[in-house]
């Protein structure tokens, strides 16, 4: 068995699609030849959008060592943190983790044979980076987002997004292997850093994991139409962005035309308004059930229809998505014809759940993956009316069938990702191998 050190801030107990990612593939490398030792954070860490998640631990293999910083990070509001933004420094828990990381994986680093680092925090890049320059190891980068190519990302100025860029590019630099999310993330980190072609690049999605669907599905004795959003809701940051979007535009801090609040339940909620006033008896049916770290927001106030789930461990998540009679699948909006980087994490276990789906998506991955699949119903991700006909559609003749292929769900299913990670690493140690072979001792010359 070879051993990789694994990075990673997200990792139980605090759960979300993050923490999901890695410990999914953790669960399956073993059989793929890949023992980890994982190097993350205290156990009573906690993040706003990253809550606790005990339930997750049961994916983590028995083989797994995990070493967690004894240090706690920074506690409170940082009163400097604007200002550190602006003078491009990161942030203080940023800071932390990126030196309590290198001192607890310099520990270890004797006894694994390739490092992983799963970004964010992209911190653990150069962390990585530091421990490969000083181990002789490669290492492996996973962008769970695209870094400074998220168009999702803002920053004070285009400057500070150069700048950004220009981190990520020297981060990289001597990364050995590259993986990003999603086929658009790929492309767009060649165009902006060309000379990253001659790494080693794989590009592998979220996924979902057939054991959290052996149990049976759950059933239901309501008679309700049920809508289910399951994760992270930006509302807050939907409706600051309306009131900042003048000056982050003007500044080109913020992408042009992108529309926060539509990654969020708050515009089906909108919809479901109008719905209402059209045919009140149908819509009379309708709960759309949110689960996730999603604040309340105005849009909430005006409609009956919105139940708050709250964050659910991940089993309670899936049964739920099982339940519904309709998903909902929301991004942010882009003008049209530009093209997201990004898909939800959720996107792979709504498809594997086999309810019909209703997306509202910019052009990118995740629509170009739906628009070939039946039971879809698919908006622009501000298009209320269009939601609006697709719910009375779905209620008025509920689909038959499964959503998703067979083939399709075993391709994007986690043991099968494993195993391009695995491979993956498999050709990284090959190179790392072959290219300490090529180097002559200098006492033999």
């Amino acid at each position: 068995m070879k051993r990789v050190l694994v990075l990673a801030y997200y990792f139980p107990p605090l759960g979300g699609a993050g923490v999901q990612r890695t410990v999914k593939f953790l669960k399956h490398l073993p059989d793929r030849g890949y023992e980890a030792v994982v190097v993350t954070g205290p156990e009573r860490a906690s993040v706003d959008w990253s809550p606790p998640d005990t339930t997750l631990f049961a994916d983590v293999p028995p083989s797994t060592t995990v070493i967690r910083i004894d240090a706690s990070p920074p506690a409170g509001r940082d009163p400097n943190a604007r200002l550190r933004r602006l003078l491009g420094r990161p942030s203080r828990l940023d800071a932390w983790w990126r030196r309590e990381a290198l001192e607890a994986a310099r520990s270890a680093i004797g006894d694994v044979d390739l490092i992983y680092a799963s970004l964010s925090p992209f911190g653990s890049a150069p962390v990585a980076a530091r421990l490969a320059e000083e181990s002789g190891l490669p290492w492996v980068a996973d962008l769970r987002d695209p870094w400074a190519l998220d168009e999702w990302a803002t920053y004070p100025s285009a400057l500070h997004r150069r700048l950004e860029r220009r981190r990520m590019r020297s981060a990289l630099s001597s990364a050995h292997a590259i993986v990003m999310n999603t086929k658009e993330a790929g492309s767009a980190l060649l165009a902006a850093f060309p000379e990253l072609a001659g790494r080693h690049l794989a590009v592998i999605p979220n996924g979902w994991d057939r054991d959290d669907f052996a149990r049976p599905a759950p059933r239901r004795d309501d008679d309700a139409f049920r809508i289910v959003y399951a994760g992270y809701s930006h509302v807050r940051a939907g409706l600051r962005h309306r009131r900042l979007q003048l000056v982050r535009r003007s500044l080109g801090g913020a992408s042009p035309g992108i529309g926060r609040l539509a990654r969020s339940h708050a515009l089906l909620a909108e919809a479901l308004t109008r719905l209402d006033e059209s045919e009140p008896e149908l819509a009379g049916r309708v709960e759309l059930h949110v689960a996730g770290a999603a604040p309340a927001g105005e849009n909430d106030a005006a409609s009956a229809h919105v139940v708050h789930r709250g964050y659910l461990p991940h089993p309670e998540a899936v049964d739920l998505m099982r339940s519904a009679d309709l998903i909902f699948l929301p991004m942010h909006d882009l003008p049209e014809g530009v093209r997201a980087r990004t898909v939800m994490g959720k996107t792979y276990e709504y498809l594997a759940s086999g309810r019909p789906i209703l997306g509202a998506l910019p052009d990118g991955d995740a629509r170009d993956l739906l628009a070939a699949l039946p039971n879809v119903w698919l908006c622009r991700p501000a298009a209320i009316d269009c939601m609006a006909a697709a719910v009375r559609d779905v209620m008025l003749s509920p689909p038959e069938g499964a959503t998703a292929t067979e083939a399709l769900l075993e391709r994007l299913e986690r043991g099968a990702l494993a195993v391009d990670l695995a491979r993956l690493f498999d050709t990284v140690m090959a190179d790392h191998i072959g290219s300490q072979r090529r180097v002559v001792p200098s006492s033999s010359r």
